[in-house]
């Protein structure tokens, strides 16, 4: 069925009775081309432009629980491309393109509000680090503009502009930033690649990675044995579990990041805004609650929940920036796994392993990088070679030193 405003006009004047399931729920077959590990946005993504760029139908991806269970339903709904360092820059400018197509191209409503990411800076040297990145976001071909206090005043002006400690000397605005719905994205390329023939099982947790003399040959999973020419590892924050089915150890630890959300409000702020000396991101969704959250909570787990140290930072960075949402009770919370790598930038590559790729370490960028991350891995799955956006995302960086370290932190995962 193809979504049209006619078609919902039309299911609503006849009950909403013909509306027929998004997508297929097949038994596994014994064999395929590509297995893929992990039905998030990363795999389903992948799946997706595999069909649809290189015509391969015999796929399967393999889901522990449902579609759209894990991470990717666990998330901020943050879209961005304000990178700075090259490799970085121009994937993630790769992935926003894509995401200003996505709903034409997936016929399916993300809810893609380009609403606007504002960066707050706070110090002389802060101002100086925000027009450097709004630079080289501008030769990359993106959008960029530099505000000062009183600019930034006129678009946000229930900031504390005067903080004793943390003054607000401006902002870094990325005009074309914004957030989507992040359920809706997964279901959207669920969707996309069911029609294309990808089978999508749900509730088939894979216990083992097969592998003969150096190649891959299969999955062992709770639904029986699936062979496979190739298998893709795309697992977000359980990655390193993944990995060591293969005998594989990556440099991934495994952290909290936990996000929260307040009772509904009428509309109060219009942008994507993050706090330049607290790191705290907050937005407002189309329900009127506020969304928003803070730093990692500091220690590995593999815990979807967080520790209560972490909730007073975020809540008193809130306080900090913005007093006017003091009274704004909060419903709820969660902890998303995130794989964080020494560098802080991601992974696609092949392994040691023939036929076995990982595609991990997303940090806090994986949701941003949905559409680009499955297209690059497609490619890379499909050819054999890297896809140009993401060529440097390889995983033998972390032996040459040829690392991109975005935030100039070193080597420690959670400092990223």
């Amino acid at each position: 069925m193809r979504f049209s405003g006619w078609q919902v006009l039309r299911q609503g004047l006849t009950g909403n009775t013909g509306w027929t399931p998004q997508w297929r729920n097949p038994d596994p077959k014994t064999e395929y081309d590509i297995v893929i590990i992990g039905g998030g946005g990363h795999g389903l993504s992948t799946a997706y432009y595999l069909a649809k760029e290189h015509g391969l139908k015999n796929i399967a991806v393999l889901e522990k629980g449902y579609l759209g269970g894990g991470n990717v339903g666990r998330n901020t709904t943050i879209v961005r491309a304000n990178y700075y360092l090259p490799g970085n820059s121009e994937f993630y400018s790769h992935s926003l393109k894509l995401w200003e197509n996505l709903e034409a191209e997936l016929n399916y409503n993300v809810m893609l509000s380009q609403r606007g990411v504002i960066q707050i800076f706070h110090s002389d040297g802060q101002r100086d680090a925000a027009a450097r990145r709004g630079n080289a976001m501008i030769n990359q071909g993106d959008d960029a503009t530099l505000l000062d206090r009183e600019a930034l005043r006129n678009i946000l002006p229930y900031l504390d502009y005067d903080n004793a400690r943390f003054p607000v000397y401006g902002g870094l605005l990325h005009p074309r930033g914004g957030t989507a719905r992040h359920d809706a994205v997964a279901w959207g390329y669920a969707r996309g690649a069911d029609q294309r023939g990808v089978d999508l099982i749900q509730n088939c947790e894979v216990t083992g990675i097969d592998i003969e003399n150096g190649k891959v040959r299969g999955v062992q999973t709770s639904r029986g044995a699936i062979r496979a020419k190739k298998v893709a590892m795309v697992t977000a924050g359980r990655s390193g579990q993944t990995a060591a089915m293969a005998g594989m150890r990556l440099p991934i630890e495994s952290h909290v990041l936990q996000a929260f959300v307040t009772e509904g409000l009428k509309p109060a702020i219009d942008h994507v805004i993050s706090f330049g000396m607290g790191h705290f991101y907050i937005s407002q969704s189309d329900k009127g609650g506020l969304v928003f959250g803070g730093d990692l909570d500091f220690y590995a787990s593999y815990a979807q929940r967080g520790g209560l140290h972490r909730k007073e930072q975020v809540m008193q960075a809130a306080m900090t920036l913005m007093p006017m949402i003091g009274k704004a009770r909060v419903l709820r919370s969660w902890g998303g796994i995130m794989d964080m790598t020494p560098d802080g930038s991601p992974i696609i590559d092949k392994t040691h392993i023939e036929g076995l790729f990982v595609n991990a370490g997303w940090c806090y960028g994986g949701f941003k990088a949905v559409p680009g991350s499955g297209k690059s891995f497609a490619h890379l799955l499909a050819t054999g070679n890297h896809h140009q956006p993401a060529a440097r995302f390889q995983l033998d960086r972390f032996k040459s030193g040829y690392l991109l370290d975005e935030e100039g932190t070193g080597a420690q995962h959670n400092l990223h």
